[in-house]
């Protein structure tokens, strides 16, 4: 049965009652770092679950109780492990006692498969530490002999430790005993060898019984010759006489058991990646509102200019957006009237009636069975601060759809400005830091770019081309955002030409790659400032895309062949690479497929930001609306097939379980379609009839759609 770290995690989570930082590697022990709060696991693949939840425990245990400050050096550190560890986890049973039972049942499996090194070996020869280690991890169902007095002091006194300053004072007590009993026993050893010696000629047998004590009697006339030298002093201070590193007493159960861990990790497997989000510089990323729409109305007048007969493309173009935005007012009316109702119902839903203190004298005389004297006013909450940030897909796949995306943005952003909410609109691209194609010099010419964020080992990677062009605003006057709508109009339609097109556009709001996921990383620095500076209580963000992006790179450092390293760029691992947040103290694993990688991202998102709704918007060719939705509904269930019938229906779903709070999918074909009911002199009632029936469509389709938009929005 495969192990879930997720689970694992949020399980280390819930016994340390906080929200740590728990990451999974390929590390011998597990570290607990107290500042950052960061827990790290070894990935235990060969432990069985019980065995997992138990290890899991145990150094949740030390987050929670072993505090972070420097121990004695007089003491070898194991000897205060094993006190340690007999205290977290008394505390940890105590503090849940369905803990016991997985410690048992933990540690007895540990024990079956030999993971101290006891097969053999008699328990009751091994020093106290030893038998003191064994004593509180498996001394439930094997039995470790503990002599009275002092051996029996000592193992009540780690018994009974409650704080760290107890554990110090057991396990030098501990040390102390221990190294008083290995002197005790050399000198005993130095005193009966030249006994052992004289003896050793007496018969075959007796030399082959005292081996051993013949082999130590070297070391012991060392040690001999060496007492007589300090006779004065030796009788009084033993322990001086082997306070060597090489005579330190062992503890061999904790170097066993250690060294047992290690063989339940898969040293062959590959270690899991824990990326972060780079906090961008947004003065380097957007390309402020005048800045663009200088540069495209320059580029269009000196067109013009340049070329008068373009005037009539020009007016063309210009006559059907003026059209597009009287047929639109419909659409922004019925946006506006329902936002306005579900406001109020929602207000009327949260009023509320209260009592003011003061009496209403016209109910005095009812005082001997009405108890209710006082005036009441009814309370009603203020509605909420809305505001509503537009993304929109600036990709080279958008060629076809640009301007049918443009027109539901359209619709969107009048909205906003008759009913007061702010709102920005970014465009995302990668091309605006190329500028335009220097024939001269045979390269692009553009302005200096510089980093989005200092390099750093393990951030996603957000390369330098890469900007949110903020083509409107509702900082302007009416006047000007008219006339700025009105230059994306005949950008979008230059796409929606094609070569028929008889203008050009400037290069920097040439389309380019999908930097959705680029995006998304700068929404972390830009929402709170839009919040801020419009005092918000509520956010929108409203993504138009035609698809999805490809897993982002992370930063890694990489060694030159001058001994010098440097940050480069490497593929992520899916499946085994988490995106952390160090902020919220959670992590997400990131999958293979590329879409669910911006739905983590997405998710990551909403988690940092509670007062925000992400909503995509997505376009769909008729034949890609099945497959789209395969992608989150498993094929022939329930959901699957019923949102395959309303795209057959009404060419437009929303699917619930993405990254998105709503994913719309609406037909690019049914956006095309106008939805003013218009029909030529002396048509046929066929044709009367045909043209009715699509506006009817049309109308259906936009009300439905921005009908669940409010909904989100309210």
């Amino acid at each position: 049965m495969s192990i879930s770290h997720e689970i694992k995690s949020q399980l280390a989570k819930l016994l340390a009652t906080e929200d740590l930082i728990v990451e999974h590697r390929r590390i011998e022990t597990a570290q607990f770092n107290v500042q950052t709060r960061v827990l790290s696991l070894p990935i235990w693949d060969n432990a069985s679950n019980i065995v997992y939840d138990m290890l899991v425990g145990h150094e949740v245990g030390h987050a929670l109780f072993t505090p972070n400050q420097d121990l004695p050096t007089h003491v070898p550190h194991q000897f205060f492990n094993i006190v340690e560890d007999a205290r977290i986890e008394k505390l940890m049973k105590r503090k849940y006692p369905g803990l016991a039972k997985t410690f048992y049942g933990g540690y007895k499996e540990l024990s079956e498969e030999d993971f101290f090194c006891l097969d053999g070996e008699d328990i009751s020869k091994m020093n106290l530490a030893d038998r003191a280690n064994l004593f509180f991890k498996i001394g439930n169902y094997n039995e470790i002999y503990i002599q009275k007095g002092k051996e029996k002091e000592i193992i009540d006194m780690i018994s009974d430790c409650e704080t760290f300053d107890h554990v110090l004072i057991a396990a030098e007590e501990l040390y102390n005993f221990c190294k008083s009993e290995q002197n005790q026993d050399k000198i005993s050893d130095a005193e009966v060898s030249p006994e052992l010696e004289g003896e050793s000629n007496s018969s075959d047998k007796t030399q082959t019984e005292s081996e051993p004590q013949i082999k130590n009697s070297e070391n012991s006339e060392d040690y001999t010759e060496e007492r007589n030298d300090n006779s004065e002093d030796a009788e009084n201070n033993d322990s001086k006489s082997f306070d060597t590193t090489s005579n330190e007493p062992e503890v061999l159960t904790v170097k066993n058991f250690e060294e047992s861990l290690k063989d339940l990790i898969n040293e062959a497997g590959i270690d899991n990646v824990y990326v972060e989000i780079p906090q961008v510089n947004l003065d380097s990323i957007i390309i402020s509102n005048t800045k663009i729409h200088f540069e495209v109305d320059s580029f269009f007048n000196n067109q013009l200019k340049k070329y008068p007969t373009i005037k009539i493309s020009y007016e063309t173009v210009d006559n059907n957006f003026l059209k597009f935005k009287r047929s639109a007012q419909k659409e922004v009316n019925y946006l506006v009237k329902e936002f306005e109702c579900r406001k109020s119902a929602d207000s009327y839903s949260r009023a509320s009636i209260s009592n003011t203190g003061v009496l209403d004298t016209s109910k005095l005389h009812t005082y001997k069975f009405n108890e209710d004297l006082f005036k009441k006013v009814s309370i009603v909450p203020d509605g909420k601060n809305h505001g509503l940030i537009f993304v929109l897909d600036w990709s080279g796949s958008m060629s076809t759809v640009l301007q049918d995306t443009c027109k539901q943005l359209f619709n969107l952003v009048w909205f906003c400005k008759k009913v007061n909410i702010p709102f920005e609109v970014y465009a995302f691209s990668n091309e605006w830091h190329r500028s335009a194609f220097d024939h001269e010099q045979r390269r692009y010419v553009g302005e200096d770019i510089v980093p989005h964020y200092e390099k750093k080992k393990d951030l996603l990677c957000v390369h330098e081309p890469f900007s949110m062009l903020n083509i409107l605003s509702s900082k302007i006057s009416g006047k000007k955002l008219e006339n700025q709508m009105l230059n994306i109009w005949r950008i979008a339609n230059y796409y929606h030409c094609g070569y028929a097109c008889n203008y050009d556009i400037p290069d920097r709001m040439s389309l380019s790659g999908t930097p959705l996921n680029e995006s998304i990383v700068s929404l972390h620095q830009i929402i709170p400032k839009f919040q801020k500076q419009n005092k918000l209580q509520k956010v929108q963000c409203i993504i138009l895309t035609d698809g999805e992006a490809g897993h982002l790179t992370r930063h890694v450092e990489i060694s030159g062949m001058n001994g010098k390293s440097y940050i480069g760029n490497r593929r992520l691992n899916v499946n085994t690479t988490y995106l952390r947040d160090r902020n919220l103290k959670t992590t997400y694993k990131i999958e293979y497929e590329y879409h669910k990688f911006t739905d983590v991202m997405l998710k990551n998102l909403k988690d940092k930001f509670t007062f925000l709704n992400v909503i995509g918007i997505r376009v769909l060719s008729p034949r890609d609306g099945n497959s789209f939705i395969r992608r989150y509904y498993d094929e022939f269930s329930c959901d699957q097939q019923k949102l395959v019938s309303e795209w057959k229906k009404e060419k437009s779903f929303c699917i619930k379980d993405s990254g998105y709070d709503a994913y719309f999918g609406i037909s690019a074909s049914a956006l095309s379609q106008d939805s003013e009911f218009e029909v030529d002199d002396g048509a046929s009632k066929a044709k009367i009839k045909s043209a009715f029936v699509k506006s009817l469509k049309t109308k259906k389709l936009n009300k439905k759609v921005l009908g669940e938009f409010i909904s989100l929005v309210v």
